[in-house]
């Protein structure tokens, strides 16, 4: 017998799943469903969500349609990309950064309408129940945590259409055959995961693409962007000043009809096994280039190095879930303290699914870039060569030492 919920905040996107789950908790907890959706720059309309969450007998107080874009990209996204962050060399992380909001947003509510406990839809073989659930406890240590996927017996689509069905649940015709593939989507990313795409060795087919133009049929003249900085954040795009959300629709923009940002990868889950997925990141390829490039003219080599070597740390715990734990954030004090001087304006090429970095500049009160120091031609004094005789001595004096003894 489930145990006795009062009433349970549902993370819903009024899909077949999130509104058999819905459902499901009405019968099998007899308990009272609040949903919550979020608007995450997933580019569908949310509005329709709310009359299937009424129909279903949800309370219009108890419907929560959101629009977190902004909070997303400024308190998530962009502390995130001050990191430089990729998770096994490649992947943006895209889905793992929009979870914690969801969970934040989630326990808020719950505190807000008295629930007693929170659902969500993820399944039980992958990342996204560990995210989901490390968030709403790192929030809550208290909070009941039901996951329909690990209760239920509905383990199979046409299990899931019988049960819409037997209580009255419309199932858009697209959804009574096998899906294709799944998809998740934000203002950072779209992935794609599963059947189609679950041989490594096959290609990923065109139609799988919704984010990004073919880079092949992308234009054959390069477009060039410039991109303004301030503290590690961009700010602005060709001079005009940009609000987070509204910088990142603009570079995904940019990125979609050049063809920017798509990635074929086998990862590592959390849960142990490797899975295949598709990911297009157009904007925040276009970011992360970006980013690096205003870096190597305003920080030191220290910093520099030193935020090389704890990114992958960092990542990792972002795409394990733990975004709340005091390990990220330490982690993210140091990353922010090394952006307060990573001000100044990148200059970018983007073409046929490329995105280089051709110049950088940056005030003096920012740079670190000495143009009279490094210059080939006559320095005046800058620099003064016969300095490097000593140290180099000083460096090899160990490898000399060890030369000796091992003659």
């Amino acid at each position: 017998m489930a145990e006795k919920i009062k009433r349970v905040v549902l993370a819903y996107s009024g899909g077949l799943d999130t509104s058999v789950i819905l459902k499901w908790l009405q019968v099998e907890y007899g308990c009272e469903v609040v949903t919550f959706t979020a608007d995450l720059g997933q580019g569908e309309e949310l509005e329709p969500v709310r009359g299937k969450a009424q129909m279903a007998g949800v309370k219009d107080e108890h419907i929560f349609i959101d629009d977190l874009r902004e909070e997303f990209v400024r308190d998530y996204v962009f502390p995130m990309f001050r990191a430089n962050a990729v998770y096994e060399g490649l992947y943006l992380l895209g889905t793992s950064i929009a979870r914690p909001l969801i969970s934040k947003r989630q326990i808020e509510i719950a505190h807000e309408v008295g629930a007693d406990a929170v659902a969500h839809g993820a399944t039980g073989k992958g990342n996204d129940q560990v995210r989901f659930e490390l968030g709403y406890y790192g929030l809550d240590p208290d909070i009941k945590v039901i996951a329909p996927w690990r209760e239920w017996e509905l383990t199979s689509r046409s299990r899931l259409i019988e049960f819409a069905e037997a209580h009255q649940i419309p199932v858009a015709k697209d959804k009574r055959g096998e899906a294709p593939f799944s998809t998740d989507a934000n203002l950072l990313h779209t992935s794609s995961e599963g059947k189609v795409l679950e041989d490594p060795w096959e290609e990923t087919p065109d139609y799988v693409y919704s984010r990004t133009d073919n880079p092949e049929d992308a234009p054959d003249t390069p477009e060039y962007v410039e991109m303004d900085f301030e503290h590690g954040d961009a700010v602005a795009i060709n001079g005009v000043a940009l609000s987070p959300a509204n910088l990142l629709t603009k570079l995904n923009a940019l990125g979609k009809t050049h063809g920017i940002g798509r990635l074929d990868l086998v990862e590592n889950r959390f849960v142990g096994m490797k899975s295949r997925g598709m990911y297009e990141t157009p904007g925040g390829t276009i970011l992360l280039s970006a980013h690096r490039g205003i870096e190597q003219l305003t920080l030191d080599r220290g910093a520099m190095h030193l935020k090389d070597e704890l990114m992958p740390r960092y990542a990792e715990l972002i795409y394990n879930g733990l975004w709340f734990s005091p390990e990220r954030e330490m982690l993210q004090a140091a990353i922010d303290s090394s952006q307060a001087g990573v001000t100044g304006t990148v200059r970018l090429k983007l073409y046929k699914g490329s995105v280089d970095v051709v110049g950088r500049k940056a005030d003096v009160a920012y740079n670190l870039y000495s143009q009279d120091v490094v210059t080939f031609e006559d320095d005046a004094g800058a620099y003064d060569q016969r300095d490097a005789e000593g140290f180099i001595k000083l460096n090899a004096l160990r490898l000399r030492l060890l030369g000796r003894r091992t003659r």
